[in-house]
Parts: structure tokens; sequence; C-alpha cells
């Protein structure tokens, strides 16, 4: 329906009605409560969308602080040779800020009679070198694996504490592969022995208790890889275009016994979630505006009965069906309109009033942030306008159609 002059009569009358419910009656208050429902509706909307959009973002910057934007993945457990070919594909991208060679596989990591499964990744000294996550997250030693000639690596405080280890205490590491070549062939299996440079603590789960880094020589003669890797990990200049880069490099190395992966790849499980839960709240709060607006048909179809004499005299002076329908339904809009701005404005100012002042904090002690996130975002305001201006045009509809059909002579003589 569109607002143009012509519907200004129509606007007029509804505003009118609006404002003329002011004595406390039984429809005065059905109006109240569908407008007070919106604005709940509406603020709770906002809020809990721009919540789960600051938790989306935290989550976000952890997990790419650590992981590459783009990883390429050999899928040959035997590993991957054609280095210098890969590199020069990866070099003539402008898009491609920095890659990285590593090897990666399951290790068994054993000191005095304890022992983790995790995952040891050997990385390149340019990678150690490089601004990533770890570099700050170093809380004992320190990261630095290529000084001196003994093998070094970094562990998660998770992995240390069950170990029982420290900075500087030495810890014998031995393939997964080369167990499960022990049992099948009986061959003794390659172990070396690593010292423990430094100990971090990243607030990311998956790094944690999961992951020893090394760096790339000893990791490669562990496995047997001599001078092969496991892949690439990559870094962009812009992280928005790692799926455009994840497709072209699909189709340049194709054949090559390689994986293309976006970062979005490496979590698409903990993504689908967050957007589950994201779009279950949206539907579970949505239920309180249709509440809301079932009341806006309610008061509407009493508006008529109440105004049914108003509509006979409009009506004998010429207005047809067409406008007292707009009328009744610019009324049920408005009703929405009013409390969509009153509870988006709500919603907005509680955000704000987060962002800039914490007023709901967080346990420091148990959470990695002292505060909840807000992100407000233009998108989710547009989308919950709309679904309430929707809902509101939905209920107007049937009143407005029962009002355009109201008998002249009967609604005239209506007392």
């Amino acid at each position: 329906m569109r607002l143009n002059s012509n519907n200004m009569f129509e606007l007029f009358i509804a505003s009118r009605y609006i404002k003329s419910k002011r004595r406390i009656n039984f429809i005065t208050i059905i109006s109240f409560l569908s407008t007070f429902g919106i604005t709940i509706g509406t603020a709770a909307l906002i809020i809990v969308l721009s919540v789960f959009n600051g938790f989306g973002s935290l989550v976000r910057e952890i997990l790419i602080s650590f992981d590459p934007h783009v990883k390429v993945f050999v899928t040959d457990e035997s590993g991957y040779d054609q280095t210098k070919y890969t590199q020069e594909l990866l070099g003539e991208s402008k898009e491609i800020k920095s890659f990285y060679p590593y090897v990666e596989g399951k290790v068994i990591a054993l000191k005095s009679k304890s022992y983790e499964i995790v995952t040891l990744k050997g990385i390149s000294e340019s990678m150690q070198d490089a601004e990533w996550g770890l570099h700050d997250k170093i809380i004992s030693g320190k990261f630095d694996l290529f000084d001196g000639e003994s093998n070094k690596i970094v562990l998660g405080l998770p992995i240390a504490l069950r170990l029982s280890a420290r900075v500087g205490d030495t810890i014998n590491i031995t393939s997964a592969n080369n167990i499960e070549r022990l049992v099948t062939s009986f061959s003794i299996p390659t172990t070396r022995r690593f010292i423990v440079s430094g100990i971090f603590e990243s607030n990311n789960r998956d790094y944690d208790v999961s992951y020893i880094f090394t760096s790339l020589p000893p990791a490669q003669n562990l496995f047997g890889l001599r001078n092969k890797i496991s892949g690439f990990d990559i870094r962009l200049n812009h992280i928005d275009q790692s799926d455009k880069i994840k497709e072209e490099l699909t189709t340049k190395l194709e054949g090559k016994s390689l994986k293309v992966y976006s970062w979005y790849d490496l979590h698409k499980d903990l993504y689908t979630v967050m957007q589950i839960e994201r779009w279950g709240a949206y539907l579970l709060l949505s239920l309180i505006i249709a509440v809301a607006t079932f009341n806006i048909l309610g008061s509407l179809n009493m508006t008529v009965i109440e105004k049914k004499k108003d509509i006979g005299v409009l009506r004998s002076m010429g207005v047809n069906q067409k406008t007292i329908k707009k009328i009744f339904m610019f009324e049920g809009m408005l009703t929405g309109f009013i409390g969509s701005v009153i509870g988006i404005s709500i919603g907005l100012l509680i955000c704000w009033l987060q962002m800039e002042y914490n007023f709901y904090p967080l346990d420091p002690s148990k959470y990695i942030i002292d505060a909840m996130p807000v992100e407000i975002k233009i998108s989710d305001i547009i989308m919950v306008g709309l679904a309430t201006f929707t809902l509101s045009y939905l209920a107007a509809l049937y009143p407005s159609k029962k009002a355009a059909k109201t008998n002249i002579i009967e609604s005239i003589k209506y007392e």
C-alpha cells in the first residue's frame, strides 16, 4: 500500500481514531496492549540479535587470529613435494598477503607416566616471525622454536597441566602413525625428544587442549616426510575474499591431491549452530510481536463496531469502500509503527548503554571478556521493522475489509 498525497485523508482519519482513544474502555486497553506488546517484542529482538552479533564477532575474531584465512590441505598421507610450483602459484595472487608451509599430524606426548594424544604442528621460521595470535598468548617461556640446535615446542596450558610440564622440561613425542606400524608390522616407533620452550593460553579451546607447535624440520623428521609438507596456511589482505580465493585455488590445484578450505569451512559446524540459535531466538521473540498484532485485529474489529455510525456518515458523503478500507488499514499499521519505533528506540538505547558503560558485566575469571558483547547491525533493525510492519498489515486486513462492507443505511441508524 503506497502512501501518497491521495492517502492523506485516510491517514488523517486513522490518526484521529487513534488519538480519540483517551477514555478508558475495553477497546483502549486492548489497543494499549497491542502497542505495548509490539514495543516489548521489537526491543527484545533488537537486544537479543545485537548480543548474538557481539558473540559472533568475538568468536570470529578469536578464531581468525589463529586460523588461516584459507588452508591448503594435503590428502595424501605421504605428504606433498611440489612445494615450489604451489608457492609460485600462491605468490601470483595479489589478494594473498602471506602463506606458510606446515606439517601436521597426530602424536602421543609422553612425560614420566603421563601422556596425551594431541596434534603436533611444525611451522616455518617465517610463520613464527609473522604476526599471528599465538605471540601474545605466551604465559610462560617464549615462542622461539628456532633458537639453538635442540627440538623445541610450545604447548597449551591444559596440555602442560595434564603432563605436569614446565618450561625447560623434556617431552617424548611419538607419531600416532608409528604406533600403528608397531601394531601391524612390529617395527620400533620413531620417538623424538622435545624441550618445552613456552606455554600458551589462547582462550581458543581447539588450540589450547589439542595443539603442540614445533619447527618444521623436526616435525618432518618425526612423521617421516623428509622435505614434504602437509599443506599451506594462507593469510589474505581482506578476509572477505576467502571464498573467492578458495574457488580459484581449487580450480588451479585440481588433480594435485590437495583440498582447499576457507576459514568458514574449518568451523562450519560451529557457525551453523550459532545461526540456528540466532534464528531460533528470532522466531521465538517474533511470537510476542505476533500475539501483539493479533490484539490489533481484535481492537480494530471492535473499533469498526464502535465507529459504525461514522462509517455510514462517511459513505453517505460519497466516500467509497476503498477509502474506508484504507482508513482502518492505516489505523492498524500506525499502531504497529508506533510500537515498533518505540521498541527499536528502547532496544538501541539499551545496546548503546551496554557498549558505552558495560552495565551488564561478566566475571573475567570465568569468561574471556569482562562484559556482554553487543554489536548493532542496520540489517537487523530493518528486518525487525519489516517483520512488525508485515504482521500489522496482515492483522488489519480482515477488520478493514469488514468496515468497507458496512451497510450505509444500517450504520446510520446504528446507536
